[in-house]
């Protein structure tokens, strides 16, 4: 069924491009807030009230959507922002945001939103066609270090570059982005310099998501500095203590390695959330979170280990639900790093890593062997292409075909205190591949580091050789996978392959369907011969709630609004 709503919402797209028809489409008190235990419920105006504790596996990198691409951030933003489209809950269908409805013009280069009435900031502030455009503005403004990829990663991967994009930065130098114009108080025209198939969508990113402009020059938003390891930091204040948008909820207060409070937003101008306070709180390790869960000290957590699953089942006061799989995990493998430039070698890297043990062992039952930098229900996903058996024997023939002296030493860097929904413990899948790596040939030499910011920032910098990596997709289209990934040069990956570059961006701005899924199915046919890495799993994540609490509804993308989350006695 998930297939059938992805074909019908690029078929809707392309019908909109090609008729232009409308579519709807701080920490005083923290300290307190973080010790909150069980759920309590006080009633309260709007809902039912009380609080509840959600754990995560890290602490957000900062709440200002332009400039994270994290799951852990992306969470607690999508409370407190909206964007100017939205998705359906539980799904990745188009819905309306911030904006009622829009339209495309015929030639795909103009989008028309036409606002909703009577939002205003938490600041007070009120929203309207300038509040979005400021923020536009913005974005495509970004100079200095706010250019560097581990900045404003998503504004590079779905717009490309800036208005005055510096040639050292590693950003795209051309931008999709050309303009935004307030028409009226209700209004906003975007306009792009050339048509892209996939913008629509991209914008339901929280990533977009629209921040008071009075916030956001009076604290800072726009300081930040890249430090020794080439690690973006914000430095304003904005994004750690005073982060405010339109959302449901209101940021309170923010101690890192503690918790983070939000409240309800009673001036809200949709449906009032229905709880009185949502506390995130950093619990690193697994076995942690679930015996957090059991006293309960939270509510409710994300990335469940896999074999975890049937001692919550088995609980009768918690709970499982599960996320609809649209997630590849895989091992990156940068080409600027010699040997690794050379396609016996990364075929090597392929064939040495026994794929199907690593699912078996490690997902108990909740993953799949990928094939491909994508999942198979995304349209444009090829049956055909060239798939790596497991064969440590044909692994060594490769590195000696390749001409290099073995054993070969790789670094191969692996996150720490984080689980993710393509590898829950990231430890455990590393070494499983160190050790298939160094048995067929290779010599690894580990290199860890905390997922935020410093793996995060070492990776998208190019400073790891092998890593270990994945993706859950943001919406239903496969631009948002092979397109992020290889649609340009990055320093993550160190290569130039103007083929795929090429085809990737024909396959984006095309409007008709068929055509479309053809030139995406071609293009997944020349990424796994050229092999920039090695996809290796698709998961169906797990969350484990305490039982009496309803109204969650997980998303495919993980990004769920806890405003429909209600705490029962």
């Amino acid at each position: 069924m998930r297939g059938k709503s992805f074909r019908l919402l690029l078929l809707l797209a392309a019908m909109l491009l090609a008729l232009g028809l409308a579519g709807c489409g701080g920490d005083d008190d923290d300290g307190d807030a973080g010790d909150t235990g069980a759920a309590e419920t006080d009633g309260g105006e709007g809902g039912e009230g009380g609080t509840l504790v959600f754990a995560g596996a890290a602490d957000p990198v900062v709440l200002d959507g332009a400039l994270v691409s994290d799951g852990e951030s992306l969470r607690v933003i999508d409370q407190i922002y909206e964007s100017l489209v939205s998705l359906e809950p539980g799904t990745t269908e188009l819905a309306p945001g911030l904006a009622q409805s829009w339209e495309l013009s015929e030639d795909g280069l103009e989008y028309t939103f036409e606002l909703q009435e009577g939002v205003t900031f938490h600041d007070g502030e009120p929203f309207n066609a300038e509040a979005v455009c400021f923020n536009f503005d913005r974005w495509y403004n970004f100079t200095g270090s706010f250019q560097n990829p581990s900045a404003s990663y998503y504004w590079q991967t779905v717009f490309g570059g800036f208005a005055e994009t510096d040639p050292e930065s590693g950003a795209p130098e051309e931008s999709f982005f050309e303009s935004c114009e307030a028409v009226d108080e209700g209004t906003v025209v975007i306009r792009l310099t050339k048509p892209s198939s996939a913008i629509l969508g991209a914008l339901s990113l929280s990533n977009f998501s629209i921040a008071s402009p009075a916030a956001l020059e009076e604290f800072g938003a726009d300081e930040g500095e890249v430090d020794a390891e080439g690690i973006f930091h914000p430095t304003g204040t904005f994004g750690t203590e005073h982060p405010i948008g339109t959302g449901p909820f209101k940021f309170v207060s923010w101690t890192r390695g503690e918790s983070l409070a939000l409240e309800r937003n009673e001036d809200y101008w949709g449906e009032p959330a229905s709880i009185d306070e949502l506390i995130f709180r950093p619990i690193p390790d697994n076995a942690a979170r679930l015996q957090a869960l059991q006293s309960g000290e939270i509510q409710g957590y994300d990335l469940v280990e896999p074999q975890d699953i049937s001692t919550i089942e088995g609980d009768e006061s918690l709970q499982v639900l599960d996320r609809p799989p649209f997630n590849v995990g895989y091992i990156g493998i940068n080409q600027a790093h010699p040997p690794l430039d050379q396609p016996e070698v990364r075929q090597a890297i392929a064939a040495a890593v026994n794929r199907q043990e690593l699912v078996d062992t490690f997902y108990a039952g909740r993953g799949e062997v990928a094939h491909a930098f994508m999942p198979p229900d995304v349209i444009g996903y090829a049956d055909d292409v060239t798939q790596y058996e497991y064969d440590p024997e044909a692994a060594q023939q490769l590195l000696q075909d390749a001409g290099v002296q073995t054993p070969v030493e790789i670094t191969f860097c692996y996150p720490t205190d984080v689980s993710r929904p393509y590898m829950p413990d990231p430890q455990r899948n590393f070494e499983a591949i160190a050790a298939d790596l160094n048995e067929a040939g290779f010599r690894i030499e580990p290199r860890s580091a905390p997922w935020s910011p410093d793996y995060l920032g070492l990776v998208d910098e190019g400073r790891c050789p092998l890593y270990l990596l994945g993706w859950t997709g943001d919406f239903g289209d496969p631009d948002n996978f092979v397109g992020t990934f290889f649609q340009n040069a990055q320093p993550a990956w160190g290569f130039e392959n103007q083929e795929i570059f090429d085809i990737l961006d024909e396959a984006e701005a095309e409007t008709d369907l068929d055509a479309r899924e053809g030139l995406y199915q071609d293009a997944n046919r020349l990424i796994m011969d050229f092999l920039p890495g090695v996809p290796y799993v698709h998961t169906s994540p797990a969350l484990a709630f305490a039982a009496n609490i309803q109204g969650y509804v997980p998303s495919p993308v993980s990004l769920e609004s806890f405003a429909s989350v209600t705490i029962e006695e």
